[in-house]
């Protein structure tokens, strides 16, 4: 039987939204991204994050493939 997955940030919102209704005010990556304060909460409740879920890694992966379309088929780089 194979692994349930979820959307972390269906958990992360079913956490703040049970907060918030007990008066709570959760922030999240009120200092920069949100995404490694959502990956620490979601390993407390025992959930591992998987990197096909981290924005950041996404982000990464299009400047990267960016860079390697530039340098294949910008006529003027010197290859």
């Amino acid at each position: 039987m194979a692994a349930e997955t979820y959307n972390p940030w269906t958990i992360v919102n079913l956490v703040f939204t049970h907060l918030a209704e007990q008066g709570l005010h959760p922030a999240l990556g009120a200092d920069g991204h949100p995404g490694e304060p959502a990956a620490a909460l979601l390993r407390a409740l025992g959930i591992v994050p998987t990197v096909e879920g981290d924005a950041r890694v996404q982000a990464g992966i299009h400047d990267e493939l960016a860079a390697l379309r530039a340098r294949m088929l910008d006529p003027g780089e010197p290859r």
